[in-house]
């Protein structure tokens, strides 16, 4: 029993061990649970955040992919316009009139610029290029890839933007870019013909605006990647288009030419108050081409938002419609854009119609009548001359006297409806096609509406406007042997990038009158500037053809006075017509185009055709009278009257014939065959049954230069022969001596003989 005890002691003691043992075990098997239990929710958490960035990196990859691709690009990706170069302008010798420098755009890509960059920049780039700061914040916080900051940046701002932008290393979505700015050398020179460009460096005016397509290229464009200095990244998705520079464009316009004009246009514009400015144009009549054109006043072509002269006067006290409107007014180009009425410019036309048609001669004696004044319809219409009459006139002498009433009476004879066919053919009722912008048309009657005044009126030159550029084109018709042509401002386009050259050829329009109307005209043109009112638009050494307009206002228009000359120079192969218009003179010499803008015109054609290089033929210097050419007259006698014309015509003589049967043989000539005879003498031809004599009085021809003692005669269809230089000292036949018409009047020529005229 007592070992069965201990048994039962050595049992319970070994259970109790083995029960302590496995509860120790268990201990331990729970305190490693716990101990693991962190390790186990760190290894679920790790578990489950790599599941989600692999859910992260499969949303990213897959379905927002292509969106952050393309944020991606729009932020590195840099898209830059190349600004292409804008074409040169250059004058007919070379001159550069207009050019483009390089300067640089600052612009910014909005979505580039970092958050907390934003304000920064803002207040940056408005303290250096002086801009609102408002409006450069609202720019800078724009939903748009592109916002343009300045244009035509000058060096010394780029230089301060690209300090700030080092110092504060802020260089994403901040670009400066090449681009080029529109400048003119010479300022005022032809501003309101060549015009200007905008900060786009469009052609607003002029030139510019007219050939802005040839001038501007076509801009390229760069593609590329940058990191966040702006520096590029090489890619193989870069991409360049390079620009197209513009053409260069050479005029016709003779820089030399135009700054005598504008000198002498600015001058007489001063002199004589002219409250409304004045115009100048200067045509080549043989190719149409324009040497010259100027309006005052004028304008800084660098500058052309700034008020000139004139208008700073009263610029501040103007409204901003009224500042916007005197702009526009002081960029127009006149000469092309304005109408006015010519005066008595225009009866050139209206003689020459009259001549083509043969409804009148140049020298008829006691063809027109003058009494100071016309009745048409009951109405007085007065010659320029009221207080006393040009009496009996030749339409030579009508022309030299400037005689409203006598281009009335020829008018009339003429009817309105050949008038207009010929002021069609003249290109009057056209714009001329002239290559610059703005260019405005004539306001005529309708033709069923010209009644006895309105035709009246239109044969001297009133009550109907044309342009300055369509009244030079027709006269310079008259200049060119009757030939209208186109007038011309472009004369050549050149690539810049290739060299190549395409010429504009000049244009001819039509034959408008014969060479033989047109030739009698120049011959009473040039009357008219010897002995007639153009006295004053002489120039010495050379013989000149002209015309005096002074076109009244009209009180139902309210215009105003305008004084005008056309000068053709020289005669016998014109090289230059200048119309000089001076608008609203109100200084102390008047109005009167004869005493106010024919000396303006004698001042221009002083320097411009010596420049030109065109031969004086000057008979007061010891060398004038070898430059005086002689051609024997032909013997036409026995020949028909048509083959006698046309044979003195082209020995260079003018012809006038005793009767209108052609085809009757010539019986006599005057002068005589064998005689010799300057350039456009006159020859009488005489036909059987046709021999009336016509005789004429020699006038004095003492004390007066060639010129004038040749237009004298002329004016009395004489002829003259010269010996000596210089002034006429004597004459045979004398003073008074009634001779036959055609006739050749000796005359002797002293230098130092004093000029009583």
């Amino acid at each position: 029993m007592d070992q069965n005890k201990k048994k039962s002691k050595k049992s319970s003691s070994y259970e109790r061990k083995q029960g302590n043992k496995g509860n120790s075990m268990a201990k331990r098997k729970k305190e490693k649970a716990v101990k693991n239990k962190p390790l186990f929710i760190s290894m679920i958490i790790c578990l489950l955040l790599f599941a989600l960035l692999l859910f992260r990196i499969a949303f990213l990859q897959f379905v927002q992919g292509a969106e952050l691709k393309e944020s991606a690009n729009r932020q590195q990706t840099a898209n830059r316009i190349i600004s292409a170069k804008r074409g040169n302008i250059y004058d007919s010798t070379g001159k550069l009139l207009a050019a483009s420098a390089p300067v640089d755009t600052v612009s910014i890509n909005p979505s580039q610029i970092k958050k907390e960059n934003k304000e920064q920049v803002a207040k940056a780039l408005s303290t250096i290029f002086n801009l609102n700061y408002d409006e450069v914040l609202e720019d800078v916080n724009s939903d748009s890839s592109v916002r343009t900051i300045a244009k035509k940046v000058e060096q010394e701002q780029i230089d301060e933007l690209k300090n700030w932008m080092e110092t504060t290393e802020i260089y994403s979505g901040i670009n400066i870019d090449e681009d080029v700015k529109r400048y003119y050398p010479y300022g005022n020179l032809a501003a309101n013909l060549i015009g200007f460009c905008d900060t786009d460096n469009n052609g607003q005016e002029g030139i510019e605006l007219k050939w802005n397509s040839v001038l501007s290229g076509t801009a390229g464009k760069m593609v590329s990647i940058e990191n966040a200095k702006g520096s590029l990244i090489p890619d193989n998705n870069e991409s360049y288009i390079p620009a197209e520079n513009g053409n260069n464009i050479t005029l016709t316009i003779d820089a030399n030419i135009q700054t005598i004009a504008e000198k002498y246009l600015k001058q007489a514009c001063a002199e004589n108050n002219c409250q409304n400015g004045g115009t100048v144009v200067i045509m080549n009549p043989s190719n149409g081409d324009i040497l010259a054109m100027a309006t005052y006043p004028d304008y800084d072509l660098n500058s052309p938002r700034e008020p000139n002269s004139t208008l700073a006067t009263t610029w501040e006290s103007m409204s901003e419609t009224d500042q916007l409107n005197s702009l526009y007014k002081m960029w127009r180009n006149r000469v092309v854009s304005d109408t006015y009425e010519p005066g008595s410019t225009f009866k050139i036309i209206t003689a020459a119609v009259g001549l083509e048609e043969n409804i009148v001669s140049t020298d008829t004696a006691n063809d027109f009548s003058c009494i100071g004044y016309e009745m048409v319809n009951g109405i007085r219409i007065d010659c320029w001359r009221s207080y006393t009459t040009h009496g009996t006139q030749t339409l030579r002498q009508a022309l030299m006297n400037s005689c409203n009433p006598a281009l009335m009476q020829l008018g009339k004879r003429i009817g309105a409806p050949t008038l207009y066919k010929y002021y069609k053919a003249f290109g009057l009722f056209n714009r001329t096609g002239i290559s610059t912008s703005g260019e405005a048309n004539s306001y005529f009657w309708n033709l069923d509406d010209v009644g006895n005044v309105e035709l009246a009126t239109m044969s001297f030159g009133q009550r109907f406007r044309i342009t300055p550029i369509q009244l030079i084109t027709a006269i310079s018709a008259v200049a060119n042997d009757g030939v209208l042509m186109q007038p011309r401002l472009v004369k050549q386009i050149e690539n810049p990038d290739t060299g190549a050259i395409v010429s504009i050829n000049s244009s001819n329009v039509r034959q408008v009158i014969s060479k033989d109307t047109a030739n009698k005209l120049m011959d009473m043109l040039e009357s008219v500037v010897a002995d007639g009112t153009g006295k004053n638009g002489q120039v010495r050494g050379y013989r000149i053809a002209g015309k005096t307009g002074t076109a009244e206002p009209d009180e139902n228009e309210g215009s105003y006075w305008v004084a005008s000359f056309v000068g053709i120079a020289p005669v016998q192969n014109p090289e230059v017509v200048v119309l000089l218009a001076l608008h609203d003179p109100q200084g102390p010499n008047g109005h009167q185009g004869s005493t106010i803008a024919a000396p303006v015109v004698s001042q221009i054609l002083s320097e411009v055709l010596p420049y030109l290089g065109i031969p004086s033929d000057d008979l007061s210097s010891a060398e004038g009278v070898n430059t005086i050419q002689t051609t024997t007259l032909p013997d036409v006698r026995n020949k028909t009257v048509a083959e006698a014309k046309k044979i003195i015509e082209n020995a260079g003589f003018t012809c006038k014939i005793s009767g209108s049967d052609t085809s009757l043989v010539v019986t006599d000539q005057v002068p005589k065959p064998g005689t010799a005879l300057i350039h456009g003498a006159s020859v009488n031809l005489y036909s059987s049954g046709n021999e009336t004599r016509v005789s004429q009085q020699v006038p004095d021809l003492k004390g007066m230069s060639y010129a004038q003692a040749r237009n004298a005669l002329k004016a009395k269809n004489l002829n003259i022969h010269i010996t000596g230089n210089g002034y006429v000292l004597s004459q045979d036949p004398m003073a008074g001596t009634a001779v036959e018409e055609g006739s050749v009047v000796n005359v002797t020529l002293k230098s130092d003989i004093e000029n009583s005229h």
